[in-house]
């Protein structure tokens, strides 16, 4: 029998707090685009409540429990930190249970490079008060949001700050100071002139990719290029039951090459070369505002024919903002078939945590030599481009590695 007071529930229900989860080893926040559930509604375990926006995806939250969503404190159109409360969920007797599970592994076993400061109480993160984001292995790829602030006064770094602003948005900045410094005052007189432009705001794709290219280019990075002839691959894609595109060949023999030494795609940390554990290779997806670069696993013990369903729905997947999170990550190395929008040569650039890009360019009728006949012979040829990080790589190493690519394509039977 009610008692009229609301006893008829239990008069203590526990609650858990609903997280923003790690959404993936190099992601510190995310940008909340839908709420899906209200304060009353009852959820199941694993229910997708909320989605959120990182720079390489759009993703959802779960819950980790049954039960009835108490609050969401969350809003749309706000960033959230990795931990940060979301809302709270009722889960009656389910919280003991919670409780006994695993114990949270170290950030170094979970393979994570940041580690999220909160000092609050359950409950009471807001958009003013997140956990903080502070890197846990240096030398490693981590979210950097820190400005490129070296040679500018206290002062001048604190309005830059303030206004959410890096060195290299300074670039066009003529300095007043002695040595060509840029003052406080000609910082001022620069934001001044930019509010007598149009202004629109830049997605968070575009914001992610120029931080990325921003901590790339603090390397010296090189790049040499060869022709390849791309006839054996054409004649192979026809006879082809699924018809594999010009950069998945291209990423095929980027693998191999770099499973025969794997030094070739290391990292220079300190005084060692960090050779990867596995061939794990991106290639590059255009997406509106940006690009995005899905990961496929170990492709060096995968065949051709086994990657053209993996790679075709991870295109579909990237262009839907929709990556799966196994695709999501660093991988060693990446593809980019510039040829596709009539580029003939570019020199693209290594992701900061990876140190080589293979490029392919526009493939061309141009005449051959062949020595069988004495004559040319009309063949499609195409630039074949590899940037690397000069530190670990040396032009004689590079172009060795872009020989062996290009001798890999002539045989793709075997890819």
């Amino acid at each position: 029998m009610s008692s009229g007071c609301g006893l008829d529930r239990p008069f203590f229900m526990p609650q858990i707090p609903i997280l923003m989860p790690q959404l993936g080893e190099s992601i510190a926040e995310a940008i909340v685009v839908a709420i899906r559930v209200a304060a009353g509604d009852s959820v199941k375990a694993d229910q997708e409540i909320i989605e959120v926006e990182t720079d390489k995806a759009v993703m959802t939250v779960t819950i980790p429990s049954d039960g009835v969503i108490a609050a969401i404190t969350a809003k749309n159109g706000v960033s959230y930190a990795v931990g940060t409360t979301l809302g709270m969920l009722d889960v009656g007797g389910a919280a003991e249970a919670d409780s006994s599970a695993a114990p949270k592994p170290t950030d170094e076993e979970a393979g994570v490079h940041f580690r999220v400061e909160d000092d609050a109480l359950p409950g009471t993160q807001d958009a003013a008060s997140q956990p903080t984001v502070t890197p846990t292995v240096d030398g490693l790829p981590v979210p950097a949001k820190a400005t490129g602030a070296s040679y500018l006064s206290p002062r001048l770094k604190a309005r830059m700050v303030e206004l959410g602003l890096n060195k290299s948005d300074l670039a066009g900045v003529a300095g007043s100071g002695a040595g060509g410094r840029v003052t406080v005052e000609d910082f001022e007189g620069f934001v001044r002139q930019l509010e007598e432009n149009k202004m629109t705001p830049a997605s968070p794709m575009r914001i992610a990719v120029a931080d990325s290219m921003r901590r790339s280019w603090s390397r010296p990075l090189a790049t040499v290029g060869s022709p390849v002839v791309l006839d054996a691959v054409l004649a192979h894609r026809k006879t082809a039951q699924q018809k594999p595109g010009p950069a998945l060949y291209a990423m095929r023999a980027l693998a191999i090459a770099v499973a025969e030494n794997t030094a070739v795609a290391g990292r220079l940390v300190g005084s060692q070369i960090v050779h990867p554990k596995a061939v794990d290779l991106g290639f590059a997806v255009e997406v509106p505002d940006g690009v995005l670069v899905p990961i496929i696993r170990e492709v060096d013990k995968k065949p051709l024919g086994e990657l053209v369903s993996v790679y075709n729905r991870l295109v579909e997947q990237a262009r839907e903002r929709r990556l799966p999170p196994e695709a999501l990550g660093t991988g060693i190395a990446t593809v980019t078939n510039f040829g596709s929008f009539g580029i003939v040569w570019a020199t693209p650039i290594p992701l900061p945590e990876q140190n080589l890009v293979l490029g392919l360019g526009r493939g061309r009728k141009q005449p051959a030599w062949d020595d069988a006949i004495g004559g040319f012979i009309p063949v499609t040829e195409a630039q074949l481009t590899l940037s690397f990080d000069h530190r670990v790589l040396d032009g004689g190493a590079a172009g060795r590695l872009l020989g062996r690519i290009a001798e890999l394509l002539q045989a793709p039977e075997k890819l």
